[in-house]
């Protein structure tokens, strides 16, 4: 058998050329340079442009920022499972259907990946000024390169798990940058999502590590083989309290809201973390989600975090508060999300 090369791709079922336009980028940031983790400063940065943007012929348009969850990267957007389009391809091709027009738009995908598997798109002294980066570095920098409308009104933040919690804060804690917001399964209503982990994460610490966080992290550190059974518990709850609540007299470090020994609450850290709920932050910035135009939310019945009750406690909130959203809850647990995304991006266009 005799193979033969060409230059360009086979139009190949498990490889979609697209009709618009991916960059694969790299930013320089002057707002991580010098973070706590010393966590790259040049970070991957993905921009599509739908097909009428590619071509010259769309300006002025929406923009939609998109969040990954927790340690997550960039490079995922591009993963394909077995019969399934990537990402970006099912975008694409949202875009690209006559039949079911969409808006021409710039959809932004960030990369908030810390070494501790993310940040929760916070600004923290024990892990970097994520929120500062995404909305005063990555926003300026797209609407500068980009045929974006510069306006609020006309961005969007969607993401799910963690990418999810970041879709639903940021347009709270920056109504300058952000009008509308689509979350899937986000971090909420935090004595439901985290809470059930504590005796776990101590249990882990107490089994693996001789109680010890000092062992953890530097066990952690020096890994080249990420192990979910023996790290993920102690992980999470570690990476959580770096965004949630890092020591005031210790910057750099953090205190977790449990007893490592016994996996007994800290009420005066835990209320540190129920600040950042966004079930808890609603009321407090109610005026910047009556801004918004639009709120969408979904989670899976089974999700295995017990997400779709915080999606229901959040909606309940905006309810209360005279918030226009919508919330769906369908048959469906916690991961194999992705065909619900670009659907998504599509009503928060819609609403721009």
């Amino acid at each position: 058998m005799t193979l033969k090369q060409f230059q360009e791709p086979l139009g190949a079922p498990w490889r979609r050329p697209l009709k618009g336009r991916l960059d694969q980028l790299v930013v320089e940031s002057e707002v991580l340079a010098g973070n706590p983790l010393g966590d790259p400063y040049r970070r991957p940065l993905y921009v599509y442009s739908s097909p009428g943007v590619a071509s010259g012929a769309a300006t002025d348009v929406a923009c939609v920022y998109v969040l990954q969850g927790f340690t997550g990267q960039l490079d995922a957007w591009l993963g394909r499972s077995a019969f399934e389009p990537t990402m970006i391809e099912r975008l694409d091709a949202m875009f690209s259907d006559a039949g079911n027009p969409c808006p021409d738009a710039v959809v932004v995908f960030v990369d908030a990946w810390t070494s501790l598997g993310g940040a929760q798109f916070l600004n923290s002294t024990a892990i970097g000024n994520y929120t500062d980066y995404i909305c005063d570095e990555v926003v300026l920098f797209i609407d500068a390169n980009y045929p974006t409308d510069a306006s609020s009104q006309r961005r969007a933040v969607a993401g799910k798990s963690s990418g999810g919690y970041g879709a639903m804060v940021l347009p709270m804690l920056r109504p300058d940058i952000f009008g509308a917001l689509a979350s899937h399964a986000g971090d909420a209503l935090f004595e439901v999502c985290y809470l059930p982990d504590f005796a776990k994460a101590a249990r882990a610490l107490r089994d693996n590590f001789d109680g010890s966080l000092d062992a953890f992290k530097k066990q952690f550190a020096e890994r080249d083989r990420f192990d979910h059974g023996h790290d993920g518990d102690v992980l999470n709850m570690y990476a959580m309290a770096a965004a949630y609540s890092p020591d005031p007299d210790h910057p750099t470090e953090v205190l977790l809201p449990f007893d490592l020994r016994t996996g007994r609450l800290i009420p005066d850290v835990w209320e540190l973390w129920l600040a950042h709920d966004p079930v808890r932050m609603a009321p407090r910035h109610a005026d910047a989600l009556r801004g918004l135009r639009r709120v969408y939310l979904d989670a899976g019945r089974a999700d295995e975090y017990f997400l779709d009750l915080g999606a229901q406690a959040f909606a309940a909130e905006l309810t209360t508060l005279g918030v226009h959203h919508t919330l769906e809850l369908f048959a469906g647990g916690h991961g194999g999300m992705t065909y619900r995304y670009p659907p998504a991006i599509r009503e928060l266009l819609v609403s721009l």
